[in-house]
């Protein structure tokens, strides 16, 4: 780990301070996609949000997949309100960084979406994604209704099932409500990063093994 320590999730009395109002402003328009951001959004679309590692090559997946209205990245599972990047990235908000994917279900199914999440990127890494580090980039799965959260569940022990069989340990994803984690929008520059830096990091790969749920499937 880095410089030999080994991350750990802050108390909420040890987490920073935070602030009662976002420091910056978030773009209104996503870059690819044309549409808002933070809504308003059209009646009958859904909502999920999905931590798989560095939020810049998770968010271009999500993005990429058809029924998908809208994406963007942001800070979610901790205890600062309001956090910046740089104090997430210290370890000391609790937070992981989250891609929110606006999608419309009668194009593509929260299942379809839960398999483009398993399949691009290790869910048994515990805090950490490949080369990359820290409490920030820990799995997880924020749920919006108990339908979301009784297919995460499902799919989570599918994907157990087929990981073991691989080789791999067990899966440290969380799966908790998006109720009591609220989410706060990253700063604009993080905003479809990788649209905007087609040449930028992607630290996000899959395990090469196969969900067995859905039938959508990102490109790369």
């Amino acid at each position: 780990m880095i410089f030999g320590r080994i991350p750990q999730l802050p108390t909420p009395e040890e987490a920073l301070r935070g602030r009662p109002e976002p420091s910056y402003s978030v773009p209104e328009q996503h870059t690819v996609l044309g549409t808002p951001l933070l809504g308003p959004y059209p009646d009958g679309l859904e909502t999920a949000d999905f931590a798989l590692g560095c939020f810049w090559g998770a968010e271009r997946k999500f993005w990429q997949t058809p029924g998908v209205r809208t994406t963007l990245v942001g800070y979610q599972g901790g205890y600062t309100p309001h956090p910046t990047y740089d104090e997430v990235c210290s370890g000391r908000t609790g937070h992981t960084e989250v891609v929110r994917v606006v999608f419309d279900p009668a194009v593509v199914s929260y299942a379809d979406l839960l398999k483009v999440f398993w399949e691009n990127h290790n869910p048994t890494q515990g805090f950490r994604q490949g080369n990359d580090v820290g409490t920030q980039y820990r799995s997880a799965i924020h749920t919006h209704s108990d339908a979301q959260a009784e297919a995460a569940e499902s799919s989570r022990e599918a994907y157990q099932k087929v990981l073991t069989g691989s080789g791999y340990g067990t899966i440290t994803t969380e799966i908790l409500p998006a109720s009591d984690r609220p989410f706060y929008p990253a700063e604009g520059y993080h905003q479809q990063y990788l649209d905007k830096n087609p040449g930028g990091y992607c630290g996000i790969g899959g395990t090469g093994v196969s969900c067995p749920i859905g039938v959508a499937k990102a490109d790369g």
